[in-house]
């Protein structure tokens, strides 16, 4: 998604009725078609805006694997935020699991001789120990923090942005329902810097954000929970049609569905 423009798209003044019926269904079939392989969401550019955080990830990234000699990239999904990197290291290697991103990260990274390897995402990590003096992640789904320090050199650095508590939730909530408390406090970034510390690493950087997401048809609201599959697991459209219709309405008669994402930031080092 784009960063938000400078103004909102206003509310519609259709109402319900066949005409904003055949908007829903080309809408809906629109969404329900397109590949939602990879981590590219350019397909929602005019359709969701997020905010991005205002650390700038993939920039601070960036100058990390520039001064880096051996660098990983956990969970890269399609590569595209490692493909984006100016500079990559001597050595530069990805892990991903799931196979169609696995093929798009590949087409993207080997061209820059970096390595994509298939990965479970469970310990123990296909590496051997100080093995990287920089290890990233984006979004990951799991952090496995004795691993990453058992893979990192003395001195060497995990930085990575983390989705955080409550991230979307108002969207969650929509077609699931409130949900538990333990389930809404779940990615705790404070849990994430002690967990770090209990497997001897040194927390120097922990930021968080919560920032402004907007939906602005049904089809983006169809193409997003398609993709971040975790949202509302299981999600199709027949199952939630109801809801669907519901919220297209919604965004017909008062303008953008609004939810909140949520983000940290964490930087961690071996010690020496």
């Amino acid at each position: 998604m784009t960063p938000p423009p400078g103004t909102s798209v206003p509310p519609s003044s259709s109402t319900p009725g066949p005409e904003s019926d055949a908007r829903f269904a080309a809408l809906v079939a629109e969404a329900d078609g397109v590949s939602v392989e990879g981590w590219d969401f350019s397909w929602l550019d005019g359709r969701a805006t997020e905010q991005r955080p205002s650390w700038g990830y993939a920039r601070a990234m960036a100058e990390r694997m520039a001064r880096a000699r051996a660098a990983l990239d956990i969970q890269t999904g399609g590569g595209e935020v490692l493909a984006s990197v100016d500079r990559l290291p001597p050595l530069a290697v990805a892990t991903e699991s799931w196979p169609p991103n696995i093929a798009r990260a590949t087409e993207l990274l080997h061209p820059r001789g970096a390595v994509v390897v298939a990965d479970a995402d469970e310990p123990p990590l296909p590496f051997g120990d100080r093995a990287f003096d920089l290890v990233v992640s984006r979004h990951p789904v799991t952090t496995w923090w004795e691993e990453i320090a058992r893979v990192l050199t003395p001195g060497g650095t995990y930085f990575s942005q983390h989705v955080g508590p409550a991230s979307v939730f108002e969207l969650v909530e929509y077609f699931l329902g409130p949900q538990p408390a333990a389930t809404r406090a779940a990615r705790d970034p404070r849990r994430a810097a002690a967990d770090a510390k209990a497997a001897g690493l040194e927390v120097v950087d922990l930021r968080t954000e919560r920032l402004r997401v907007e939906f602005f048809d049904i089809g983006a609201v169809v193409y997003f929970l398609r993709k971040v599959i975790w949202m509302v697991p299981g999600f199709t459209v027949e199952a939630y049609l109801p809801q669907l219709r519901s919220l297209h309405r919604q965004i017909e008669t008062d303008g953008p569905f609004v939810a909140h994402s949520s983000r940290f930031l964490v930087e961690a080092r071996k010690p020496r």
